[in-house]
């Protein structure tokens, strides 16, 4: 029970950071590299805000998340369209975002290295036990747990019933037929990379209130989110999901059972068994 539970609160996490890079990825067509450092510059805000100013995390994700989601539109919008503009297909596309953000990663790496240093960096906050099925469990997982699923839900309900996510869908399914019906694919474009980067920063500072961080650790997190994202299908909100959990559950068991050293040999595992016999994800559908 203690890795099932333990596994689910940290797949939780796991979900809200996938469902940043799977907007950009699944909408945007970006397949953001740079996506984990994203997260750290979230999770760093966070600490910030925590040790200089003894602001809570979580107030602070009010400031957090429109900043990330500012700067996010602005990368796309200077750094990115172009990109876009010049693609004449959707491989060409994204072999040319995968170069920009992955210069992009290393450029955000040294400036926060110059802006915080290289060293570790993480903080005490709600680190006090809770009991939850005769367990004990930090207060800060539970509530970061808490906060995703809050955060996951209404992005899935906002997806889901409003005109915008609608437009949203309909660029994610189909971008050349879009436009047909009065969707502007380049704002909705840009919309979805500035909202997948204002969730993955409150992921990011979610995570911060219970893992310790780096300025170099993004690429980490990149490399699980994408895991995550072809686990479970790109532009599925509900595989991104059953996909985070199960990735959880399996780090937790791995560190648990065998050795804390393996938890990213046991990703990229799974990621393996999913290419080979689901790689159109967990709920996608194969083609003919």
């Amino acid at each position: 029970m203690f890795i099932l539970i333990t596994g689910l609160l940290l797949g939780g996490t796991y979900a809200l950071i996938a469902l940043g890079l799977n907007l950009q990825y699944g909408v945007a067509r970006i397949m953001n590299l740079a996506n984990g450092e994203m997260l750290v510059a979230g999770g760093f805000a966070a600490f910030w805000f925590y040790t200089a100013g003894q602001i809570n995390p979580v107030v602070g994700l009010i400031v957090i998340a429109p900043v990330a989601f500012a700067v996010n539109w602005l990368l796309y919008r200077i750094m990115l369209q172009p990109l876009v503009n010049r693609a004449k297909s959707r491989g060409a596309l994204e072999v040319d975002s995968i170069l920009a953000t992955f210069g992009m990663s290393f450029a955000f790496v040294g400036i926060m290295t110059w802006a915080f240093g290289g060293g570790y960096f993480n903080y005490a906050f709600l680190a006090q036990p809770v009991e939850l099925f005769s367990s004990s469990y930090a207060q800060n997982r539970v509530v970061a747990f808490a906060l995703a699923v809050v955060i996951g839900g209404a992005l899935w309900l906002w997806l889901t019933y409003t005109r915008t996510g609608l437009k949203l869908r309909a660029v994610s399914v189909n971008p050349a037929s879009a436009p047909l019906v009065g969707v502007d694919v380049r704002a909705i474009s840009a919309l979805a990379f500035a909202l997948g980067g204002a969730v993955t920063a409150t992921g990011g500072a979610l995570v911060s209130m219970f893992f310790t961080l780096d300025a170099s650790v993004g690429v980490l997190f990149t490399m699980k989110a994408l895991i995550i994202i072809i686990m479970g299908g790109v532009g599925d909100i509900r595989g991104t999901i059953v996909a985070a959990v199960i990735l959880g559950i399996a780090e937790t068991a791995v560190a648990r059972l065998v050795d804390p050293g393996l938890t990213l040999a046991a990703a990229y595992l799974l990621f393996l068994l999913v290419l080979l016999f689901r790689p159109q994800g967990l709920f996608g559908k194969a083609r003919g």
